[in-house]
């Protein structure tokens, strides 16, 4: 029997193992998202609507935008519990930026600046300041929201310019929400894969030693990272705020928890190190088609609470595993 063959099959193979074993995640929620299309479009027809599915995939995309940056803080060993009241803030900000008579371009950029800033601070505060990242964001997490209750009192903000609304928008006839989404998830993908800058955030997050020995800027590389994290806070808020024609100058109930848990079950590891944005904004996507589908079949939309609970739950299990077989492969 010959074998000429054998090498092309196994060059084949291996890169087949190794794919899965990188974007397997990614893989399984695409395959979630497309079960799950056809499953409740076979109940409900209407599921599959032109407008069920625009809700469903640019009403979540601001949550996929922050989840991007939120997957680079794990992936480099930290994590932020204070995006949604800093989202929360940033929007009062814009929307009072807007009726106040400002241009909307002054009331889109500013918050994305000021997310920078503040980040800027957290970064330092973990960094330098050598503060766990969950104590300084815990912290920064009751001053936001703290301080927006005690100025505004939860007053809505109301007569927003027609031209502020950018999420209602379409160009090309998709609405401007999904080009965020696309072009943002994509774009970080290939930044965080091909430059030296995003390979470090997985080298600090596998091994923070190995990485100031090989010469990374640790310190420097962190405070970067949450201002880049800041400035997709601030996207996020931008495409959040102009969404609805009414802004409450409240915190976004659940907003962080959501975000967060779109970066570990899109296959960012908890214990940071690895994963991809695109297994976050499959993520999102998911949640959202999870609570149109659960509407369709007359399903209370309280128990998805419930069913992103187990999906945590499972990811980490598989995370952990996956670390020990690693642990234990290199051992041999």
């Amino acid at each position: 029997m010959t074998t000429d063959h054998a090498p092309a099959f196994v060059a084949k193979r291996t890169g087949l193992v190794r794919f899965i074993s990188t974007y397997g995640q990614e893989v399984v929620i695409a395959g979630a998202i497309i079960a799950l299309f056809v499953l409740v479009s076979m109940v409900s027809p209407r599921f599959l609507s032109a407008n069920n599915l625009n809700t469903i995939i640019s009403g979540n995309a601001y949550i996929a935008v922050a989840a991007i940056g939120m997957s680079m803080i794990i992936i480099t060993g930290h994590i932020d519990v204070s995006v949604g009241a800093l989202i929360g803030v940033l929007a009062t900000i814009s929307g009072t930026l807007a009726t106040a008579g400002y241009p909307v371009w002054i009331a889109w950029t500013l918050p994305i600046l000021i997310g920078v800033g503040i980040n800027a601070i957290v970064g330092a505060l973990v960094a330098y300041g050598r503060i766990p990242s969950i104590v300084v964001t815990l912290g920064m997490l009751s001053i936001l929201r703290g301080g927006l209750v005690s100025i505004t009192g939860g007053a809505w903000i109301n007569d927003l310019p027609p031209d502020f609304h950018l999420a209602q928008q379409r160009l090309l006839d998709i609405p401007i929400p999904i080009w965020f989404m696309v072009v943002l998830t994509v774009g970080a993908f290939l930044w965080m894969r091909h430059t030296a800058f995003g390979r470090s955030l997985f080298a600090i997050g596998g091994n923070i030693e190995a990485a100031r020995a090989s010469g990374i800027p640790v310190e420097r590389r962190v405070v970067q990272v949450f201002m880049i994290h800041g400035a997709f806070a601030g996207l996020a808020t931008v495409l959040f705020a102009t969404q609805l024609r009414i802004i409450q100058s409240t915190v976004p109930p659940n907003l962080e928890l959501t975000i967060i848990t779109a970066a570990v079950i899109g296959g960012v590891s908890i214990l940071g190190g690895t994963g991809t944005v695109i297994g976050s904004t499959l993520a999102a996507i998911l949640f959202s088609a999870i609570g149109s589908a659960m509407i369709f079949i007359n399903v209370s939309p309280y128990w998805l609470r419930a069913v992103i609970g187990v999906l945590i739950l499972i990811t980490v299990l598989i995370d952990m595993a996956r670390r020990v077989r690693e642990q234990r492969s290199a051992k041999r």
